[in-house]
């Protein structure tokens, strides 16, 4: 952004444009319009976090465009959401594209350099995995290192408490979980980190489709939890990500 800026002034004193040129450019340099939406390049800037795609909702062609213009300013974009056609789309525009087991979330461009501690992402069960990989590649598309703990939900305790040592040394845990949505209650009492919990729409019909998790979650007697929305994997991994910046900072200050 500063070369850009840079160029944008010496073009203007070398009078190879006017002021109205200038303004227009400098205005480019923040808020990109496309017609069908207006691209944010300073939200990572301002948020620490750039702009992500939310693909549903979006035809193929509007998905492609966007990731184009978020690439050739950033090297990278994070596309969440997205429906079979919209995934196709994506990889058959760019080289270069990473995705999770079901291409619904997907990491276009040349991928961040992952650096600070891991931060642990826990899973009740396999039925939570969806959630689990776009809270991964979410971090990943943020440079942020991730370390998964599955299948350790409280139907068999001993599985949690067997890997309890793994939950350590880290600002905060990213904690998933359906059904009734018990574990992220059962680790903010192990641990002393933050607990961003995540309810899954998995379960049976008493579930309501993750109700009952997000309720149990939001009602939670361990003080250190806090919750995002159903199926947010990708929330989860922004606030967690914030969290553990700071922690990494406060460590190395």
């Amino acid at each position: 952004m500063q070369d850009d800026l840079k160029q944008i002034l010496e073009r203007l004193a070398a009078g190879d444009i006017d002021v109205d040129a200038a303004d227009a450019a400098l205005r480019e340099l923040h808020l990109q319009p496309l017609g069908f939406a207006t691209i944010d390049h300073h939200r990572d800037k301002r948020c620490g976090v750039p702009e992500v795609i939310y693909a549903a909702g979006k035809t193929p062609e509007q998905v492609v465009a966007i990731a184009r213009t978020l690439v050739d300013r950033s090297g990278h974009a994070l596309v969440t959401r997205a429906d079979a056609t919209q995934a196709a789309a994506v990889r058959g525009a760019f080289d270069a594209v990473v995705t999770d087991e079901r291409n619904r979330t997907l990491l276009v461009g040349s991928a961040p350099e992952l650096t600070g501690t891991p931060i642990p992402i826990i899973t009740a069960g396999t039925s939570d995995q969806p959630v689990a990989d776009e809270a991964e590649l979410t971090c990943r598309a943020l440079g942020q290192p991730v370390h998964r703990i599955s299948d350790v939900g409280v139907a068999g305790l001993a599985r949690l408490i067997a890997r309890l040592d793994e939950m350590q040394n880290t600002g905060v845990i990213i904690c998933i979980a359906g059904m009734e949505g018990a574990l992220p209650s059962v680790v903010g009492g192990l641990v002393s980190v933050p607990v961003v919990a995540v309810p899954t729409s998995v379960g049976y019909g008493a579930a309501f489709g993750g109700i009952t998790a997000l309720l149990g979650m939001l009602t939670s007697c361990a003080a250190g939890v806090t919750v995002v929305n159903i199926d947010n994997g990708f929330g989860a991994a922004y606030n967690a990500t914030l969290i553990q910046r700071l922690y990494d900072r406060a460590d190395h200050d």
